[in-house]
């Protein structure tokens, strides 16, 4: 591998619709640029990774024999909310906009406040805070 170490940087999303991905992922405050609804690819902030999502015509395009995967857990996305009321809030502002809810706001025995919805291809995205105390 050379001399370099291999350092993370993206998390790649195949999606089925562009438009609808990115609306769900500019409601979880993500910037999105102007007009991405119209390209292939998209390369979103996502702290010191991107957050990259692809067309699914944009992988066939380098993979023909690309076949979109089914099922659920293939990625795991998760987003600190920085307090367990704001876990409550994001999850009731998601759901409330018609993003599909996976697991209602709970308490974890490992400490945090948690919670699940899924972004219009399913992808599991994860609500979390340390609940202090």
């Amino acid at each position: 591998m050379g001399t370099a170490t291999p350092q993370p940087a993206f998390v790649g999303i195949v999606v089925a619709d562009m438009t609808a991905s990115l609306a769900f992922y500019r409601a979880l405050g993500i910037e999105v640029p102007d007009g991405a609804e119209s390209e292939p690819h998209v390369n979103l902030p996502f702290g010191p990774l991107v957050l990259a999502l692809d067309t699914e015509d944009t992988i066939r395009a380098f993979d023909p024999d690309f076949t979109p995967p089914t099922g659920e857990g293939r990625v795991g996305i998760a987003f600190d909310c920085g307090s367990p009321a704001a876990v409550d809030d994001t999850y009731a502002d998601l759901t409330g906009a018609g993003y599909r809810g996976r697991r209602a706001p709970f308490d974890a025995f490992w400490g945090q406040r948690y919670a699940t919805v899924l972004d219009p291809d399913g992808v599991g995205v994860d609500l979390f805070a340390w609940v202090s105390g």
